[in-house]
């Protein structure tokens, strides 16, 4: 099945690596939503893998609530990978890969649980992808996951739609296409539970200057390939504060859903 949504895998790679040093500072949502997900996880934790693991802190989540038997890490960004290994090298157990998600590096049936705080929207086949994790999954064992919906950032792909035809926001896989995919690559027992998420910023230079910080650039194909004039920002910040502005303060939506399946 093809691809809904064209991602540029090589502007994924760069822009998570040039964010492994601020990440963490900025990354408050993703924590957030890293200490739900932990919540969701069930069932034997033996063998773990945690996909799109940036600079390990969910991982590190991982590690306090299951203790488990092995660990391994993943992120195509190798940056975040290095910055992995300081945070976690005190843990014997551990062990980090710099891969594709799309091209898991595993053998069958080698894994307790995989999981994956809001990574996989940088998925481009995402059936595909599933269908690996499945591959990799022992059979009756968990995949849990959060991910971003396709309301998120709406103000912000709203307001640019004032100023050009361009796509500069990411887009996102919608909750029925998730659970479509999941149930064509076999996965049972699939629970999607969405979140709604409205978070305050000081101005909308401040979203976007937060949103550079973790490396979440937008990376579609159809992005505008050219300079950005100062004009053309303007106008979509005006855009944005005009219809987004409360208390003092523009607001910025996102969608997240929690995933479980059962392999």
């Amino acid at each position: 099945m093809d691809s809904p949504i064209e991602i540029d895998k090589n502007k994924v790679r760069k822009s998570f690596s040039n964010a492994s040093q601020t990440y963490d500072q900025a990354a408050l949502l993703q924590q957030l939503i890293g200490k739900q997900l932990l919540k969701t996880v069930k069932g034997k934790t033996g063998h773990v893998l945690d996909l799109g693991c940036g600079t390990g802190f969910f991982t590190q989540l991982l590690i306090a609530s299951l203790n488990p038997e092995s660990i391994i890490a993943m992120d195509i960004a190798e940056k975040m990978v290095q910055a992995s290994v300081v945070k976690l090298s005190y843990c014997p157990s551990f062990k980090v890969i710099c891969a594709d998600i799309e091209h898991l590096p595993f053998a069958d049936h080698c894994f307790d649980i995989v999981c994956s705080n809001l990574a996989l929207q940088w998925v481009i086949y995402l059936e595909r992808t599933f269908s690996d994790i499945k591959r990799v999954l022992k059979p009756g064992s968990q995949l849990v996951f959060s991910t971003f919906g396709p309301k998120t950032l709406n103000e912000l792909k709203t307001a640019w739609a004032k100023v050009d035809h361009y796509s500069h926001v990411n887009e996102f896989y919608n909750q029925d296409q998730i659970k479509q995919y999941l149930q064509d690559s076999g996965f049972k027992q699939i629970e999607i539970n969405s979140l709604t998420y409205s978070l305050e910023y000081l101005s909308v230079l401040d979203l976007m200057q937060k949103l550079k910080l973790i490396g979440a650039h937008n990376v579609t194909s159809k992005r505008n390939k050219n300079f950005t004039t100062a004009k053309q920002i303007q106008a979509m910040m005006m855009a944005y504060e005009q219809a987004n502005m409360q208390d003092g303060h523009v607001l910025a939506t996102y969608e997240i859903y929690m995933v479980s399946a059962i392999a």
